[in-house]
């Protein structure tokens, strides 16, 4: 993406933002949103339908609300073009490995190939080339010379 007005359909210019995160960064911070969303979805569960005594539904359900919090947080960064949102999201799509496995190890294949499309798809989004020269501000210094 360059910094220069661009033409578009009905002669309107207009101008991106030099720091402005590539499509690939986009779409994996919209993933990572959901992830989050769906973690913060799992809180109410686990607050409101757990088995065991009251402190283990809100130990349960603060867990799932401080990853789900930390996960729409890193979505809304990477969105924004806040590098240092992407290495929390990667780490983040290599500790979801472990549940993929275990749903499919346990016969739940439908959420364990949509767990995994969805993991996989990310993370190679976020360590895609045009993310890594992103991240490293290769692309600002090269506008630069």
């Amino acid at each position: 993406m360059t910094s220069e007005p661009s033409q578009q359909p009905g002669g309107k210019a207009r101008r991106t933002a030099p720091d402005a995160p590539p499509v690939q960064v986009r779409a994996a911070a919209a993933v990572v949103g959901l992830e989050g969303l769906v973690g913060l979805g799992a809180a109410v569960v686990f607050g409101v339908a757990s088995e065991g005594g009251l402190g283990d539904r809100i130990g349960e359900a603060s867990y799932f609300v401080l990853l789900g919090g930390a996960l729409v947080l890193c979505a809304v960064l990477l969105w924004r073009g806040k590098h240092g949102a992407r290495t929390p999201s990667i780490v983040t799509q290599l500790l979801l490995v472990p549940f993929v496995y275990s749903q499919l190890a346990e016969g739940r294949l439908a959420i364990g190939v949509v767990a995994l499309l969805l993991v996989v798809g990310t993370f190679l989004l976020l360590v895609s080339e045009p993310a890594r020269r992103w991240s490293m501000g290769a692309d600002e210094r090269s506008r630069a010379e």
